[in-house]
């Protein structure tokens, strides 16, 4: 008899393969190619523009990468020398590390345990008079609690960054995430679940953050004109024309028309397509619900949706097992053939060297604290569940299609897992 592990491995990789790349998208990026403008701007601003009326907001600028859409955002916010944003320390480094590109620092929070995400009550306490900005991120494609963030925002007359390069097309309570704070930005690189090829979006109502994320990067869209580049107005600031021309971040955020031209083709069917992704992966946990200790990292469907549920997750309860461990579950989902369980997530940043060490402009201290900014660098034991990370939730299967006969595979695979620790 066919073992599990030989069925697994038999599956059609399709089951995974994203993004999904059809006659479409070839034509479309083919057309750039051949006409030589990979380094124009015309389709670029198409895709904007339906970027911006899909999302809902009245403002959409591409941009070379989400990390370089972090640190725009970040600066269209205001932050400088000696301020402070707050950041979970559970995200991936770009969500944090260009704050420190400005001469500011950054005080980490730490997450909730269930939704994964920065938790509003560790928000507060670190307020200062130097805080700018709340970057939130909604981790694996799910939500914030946008309502409590929002108020403390509001509180304290913060900005909020939406960093949303997990969670494109994720809702909460009916707003797209992204649209919900100051200014949202994403990563559209090849491996998220909105994927271009390499690329971020920057999403917004506020003309002036706009502006100024125009201003930061996108030196041939100041409104200068040239023979090269005709003037488009992008900006009307008269603190921000003063320089048109020269970017004001001294950066080149302008995307690659090759990304901009196949970005247009995937938006006409990215909700039709992770419609497919959240069946898929409601049905992995729906069919696993009665397994005490291992639950689905999803939001309530009464108040949001995981989108194209990104990077998914499993949250584990050793106590609820026994005392069985995370890795040992993991190590034993691997054994019956899925070699996608692992436990963990991110690394928690506030431990990195980076945001305790790296003296990025050789001023002889480390950045972090060199441009008067406080220190409010956190070792070990400051941020206990970001800490525990790999103690409390595991990786899953990222299924693209919901093709139950081969996801009856994996779930079996969970289930003997399941059976065999609790044996043990």
């Amino acid at each position: 008899m066919e073992s599990l592990q030989k069925k697994i491995q038999q599956v059609n990789p399709a089951l995974f393969h994203w993004p999904i790349v059809t006659e479409e998208d070839e034509r479309a990026v083919l057309e750039v190619l051949r006409a030589g403008t990979m380094s124009g701007t015309d389709i670029t601003k198409k895709f904007e523009a339906e970027f911006a009326s899909w999302m809902g907001v009245k403002y959409a600028l591409a941009v070379c990468n989400g990390t370089a859409g972090l640190l725009a955002a970040l600066w269209a916010c205001q932050v400088g020398s000696g301020d402070e944003i707050i950041c979970p320390s559970m995200t991936y480094w770009a969500s944090a590390a260009p704050a420190l590109m400005l001469g500011a620092t950054v005080n980490f929070a730490d997450i909730d345990p269930i939704s994964l995400c920065i938790d509003p009550k560790d928000i507060e306490s670190r307020i200062s008079s130097r805080t700018k900005v709340i970057m939130v991120v909604h981790y694996a494609g799910h939500p914030c609690d946008m309502d409590a963030i929002s108020a403390i925002a509001k509180k304290h007359g913060l900005r909020i960054i939406e960093d949303t390069s997990h969670a494109q097309g994720s809702y909460y309570k009916g707003r797209l995430c992204g649209t919900i704070g100051d200014i949202g930005v994403m990563s559209l690189m090849a491996g998220k679940s909105f994927a271009i090829g390499e690329g971020g979006m920057i999403v917004t109502n506020d003309r002036n953050l706009y502006e100024r994320c125009v201003a930061f990067g996108h030196y041939e869209r100041t409104g200068i004109p040239s023979r090269w580049n005709p003037s488009d107005n992008q900006i009307t600031d008269p603190t921000l024309a003063a320089f048109r021309g020269i970017p004001l971040g001294a950066a080149k955020h302008r995307m690659n028309q090759t990304c901009s031209a196949m970005g247009r083709v995937q938006l006409k069917y990215y909700m039709e397509r992770i419609q497919g992704i959240q069946e898929a992966i409601n049905y992995f946990w729906d069919n696993l619900s009665d397994l005490k200790g291992i639950y689905p990292h999803r939001i309530d469907p009464a108040i949001g949706t995981m989108g194209g549920w990104y990077f998914p997750h499993g949250l584990f309860r050793s106590e609820e097992l026994g005392g069985v461990n995370c890795e040992k579950f993991c190590a034993a989902v691997r054994e019956e053939g899925d070699n996608s369980c692992w436990p963990g997530a991110n690394n928690p940043l506030h431990v990195h060297p980076f945001f305790h060490e790296a003296d990025i402009f050789n001023q002889g201290k480390p950045t972090a604290i060199a441009f008067g900014q406080r220190d409010v660098r956190q070792g070990w034991g400051s941020l206990p569940v970001s800490e525990r990370i790999d103690e409390i939730c595991f990786s899953i299967p990222w299924f693209k299609h919901c093709w139950k006969n081969e996801i009856d595979l994996y779930i079996e695979a969970y289930r003997r897992a399941y059976k065999k620790v609790r044996e043990k």
